[in-house]
């Protein structure tokens, strides 16, 4: 049993309680920061309904507090694994049609409050443990873990890679991010075949690769520092409860009561994904928790004028990646996000670097938690009935990624909240087929 526990765990250089360094945890605490880009959420959400740059900026920075504190509350109080919250992907679309057709970021704010008020009852009573036994089994939440990484992919190469920008031409960012990419295998393989030489580069393999592609891109005259002269030095985000208030419309409430439950989905499934990699068991008590802890975090990032947070699949990528699942590192990661919401330099610096180098990381990390939800149901039965479960939500959440807008555009307005999440829609479906097909009879 000894020789099978040291099998089963050598794949991980510092384990979940493991001590480690300070400086190195602060170190690979911000490496975890520059991989998850935060920033992508609450850019895309500024840009679609035009907000000032002061206020974009300042959601910005929100969104950083928001996180930071969100993550604290689930390491260290709630769910206690290493996983960091960060603004989801799944609203956006929801958001954006509830700002544009209510009363702008007080209406989200409103909607947002009231689900994660619903979510901390639904851990408290105790009922999410039976809704996971019930609807969301293994199949289904390693499919969503799947979902997820492959609806991430196009927008890495669309919106980031396959572009050409001030600085930059095309050939340059897919350069840019081809080398970053290669540089972070490289690193993290030389772990993998040199354990003692290669540690170190394993660990900082993330970090690495995004300063050595910053170095490039500077040689290539892709970096800008205008930003970071110009930022402030110290700032503060703009809070719900100073800044915008809060404005309950029961359109919008009902439409975010249902986003927070294919939240919940997804969070579960980056739970279970971060599980797997770091081969720690998660009790129903445990899920329980992390959902109460989901939310208070996205009560707090609702009352900090921040969008729903939720746990970030791409942290299971950089532990598969770097072999380092210390809890005392995402505590790091957490402190790193309340310190770059107030100072605005740091922020800025962050953003400076090009998001070619970022998603030549992020599109690693990504493929990553598409494997890591194949690592979730692995060990499932892969009858006729699996297939379509899996196979089918992954054909919606492609479908939606490339629907016409024209076509989104004829549908409801609600139906179209919806039709922007493609992870949304193909959760729900994956939740629905499970329950639906039968399971055959046991000859």
């Amino acid at each position: 049993m000894e020789a099978s526990n040291q099998v089963k765990k050598s794949h991980l250089t510092i384990g979940v309680n493991d001590p480690i360094p300070l400086g190195q945890a602060i170190l690979l605490g911000l490496q975890h920061v520059l991989a998850m880009d935060v920033y992508v959420v609450p850019f895309i959400i500024a840009t679609a309904v035009s907000m000032s740059p002061g206020d974009a900026s300042s959601l910005i920075q929100s969104t950083f507090l928001g996180a930071g504190i969100a993550s604290l509350i689930q390491v260290l109080f709630f769910l206690k694994i290493p996983v960091c919250q960060g603004p989801s992907f799944v609203p956006v679309g929801a958001i954006i049609g509830i700002y544009l057709g209510g009363n702008g970021m007080s209406t989200v704010l409103g909607a947002s409050l009231i689900g994660a008020i619903a979510i901390t009852i639904l851990g408290y009573t105790g009922i999410y443990k039976y809704i996971v036994r019930t609807f969301i089994p293994t199949i289904v939440s390693g499919t969503i873990i799947m979902i997820v990484g492959l609806t991430l992919l196009p927008s890495a190469f669309s919106g980031n890679i396959f572009i050409e920008t001030a600085e930059l031409t095309m050939n340059q960012n897919v350069l840019l991010a081809s080398i970053t990419a290669a540089i972070l295998i490289l690193f993290s393989m030389l772990g993998e075949y040199f354990p003692k030489l290669g540690k170190v580069f394993r660990i900082s393999s993330v970090i690495i690769a995004l300063v050595l592609g910053s170095t490039i891109a500077f040689a290539m005259g892709g970096m800008d520092f205008a930003s970071v002269s110009e930022a402030s030095f110290l700032s503060l985000p703009n809070f719900a409860f100073i800044d915008y208030g809060f404005t309950f419309d029961l359109s919008a409430i009902v439409t975010m009561l249902i986003i927070y439950m294919v939240l919940l989905a997804e969070t579960t499934g980056t739970w279970y994904a971060v599980s797997s990699v770091t081969e720690e068991t998660l009790s129903d008590e445990q899920i329980n928790k992390g959902v109460i802890g989901e939310g208070f975090g996205c009560l707090i990032a609702s009352l900090v004028g921040a969008t729903p947070v939720t746990g970030y699949s791409t942290n299971a990528g950089i532990i598969s990646i770097t072999g380092v699942a210390s809890k005392v590192v995402f505590v790091a990661a957490s402190c790193w996000f309340i310190i770059l919401s107030f100072f605005g330099k740091l922020s800025a610096l962050i953003n400076a670097v090009p998001a070619a180098v970022i998603d030549g990381v992020f599109v690693v990390v990504c493929a990553i938690i598409m494997l890591s939800g194949f690592r979730v149901i692995k060990n499932e039965s892969f009858s006729e009935r699996e297939l379509y479960i899996i196979g089918v939500p992954i054909i919606i959440a492609l479908g939606l990624i490339f629907m016409p807008a024209e076509l989104k555009g004829q549908a409801p307005q609600f139906i179209q909240y919806l039709l922007d999440s493609p992870i949304a829609v193909s959760a729900i479906m994956a939740v629905v087929m499970n329950k639906v097909i039968p399971e055959p009879k046991k000859v």
